[in-house]
């Protein structure tokens, strides 16, 4: 795994990024856990359809299931998305150092992806369908309900977006390094 130190990158494997492995890795539980209780509690304490206004005119907290993907895509084939994202986190963690570049911020964007990954395809599996209760709106305009795993999602691919689009390429540095143009021109 390659770090930024001093402007330079530098090679570190083994306990450096086994720790960060580690600190990833227990971000994507602790997100988890957070989703499949928070879900948990949105059965028990929110009947079918019931909504708990928290900020008048903003924010409540509606039970609501979906057999689909956002916003009730795909909706029916929740084994097709179970098996989409069993794929998914597979071939994440078989390519996550290429994924990663060496970039500390990219380890936990993909780890944190595959927990919010993770908690809705356990809710597939469990329950038959995802349980959403976040809704957001704005008067009778209403974004469609979500879960802490959704949350999850989105920030992890927004943190590794960033990373992308701010870090450079380890192939541009290694041209810029020795003066030749990245499609040798």
């Amino acid at each position: 795994m390659q770090f930024m130190k001093n402007n330079k990158r530098i090679c570190v494997r083994g306990a450096e990024e086994f720790r960060l492995l580690r600190i990833a890795s227990g971000i994507a539980f602790f997100l988890l856990v957070i989703d499949q209780l928070t879900k948990l509690l949105a059965e028990q304490k929110l009947s079918q359809l019931q909504s708990i206004e928290i900020i008048p005119g903003f924010f409540s907290l509606t039970y609501v299931t979906n057999k689909g993907a956002a916003w009730g895509m795909f909706h029916g084939y929740g084994m097709v998305l179970f098996a989409i994202g069993a794929v998914v986190t597979v071939m994440a963690l078989c390519f996550l150092r290429k994924l990663c570049d060496g970039f500390r911020e990219r380890y936990i964007a993909i780890l944190v992806v595959l927990s919010g990954v993770i908690g809705n395809s356990i809710d597939r599996l469990w329950r038959g369908e995802v349980v959403d209760f976040l809704d957001f709106y704005i008067k009778k305009s209403h974004w469609p309900a979500f879960n802490i795993a959704d949350c999850a999602i989105c920030i992890g691919i927004g943190i590794y977006m960033l990373s992308v689009l701010l870090r450079p390429a380890p192939e541009a540095e290694k041209t810029a390094d020795n003066g030749t143009a990245p499609d040798g021109e």
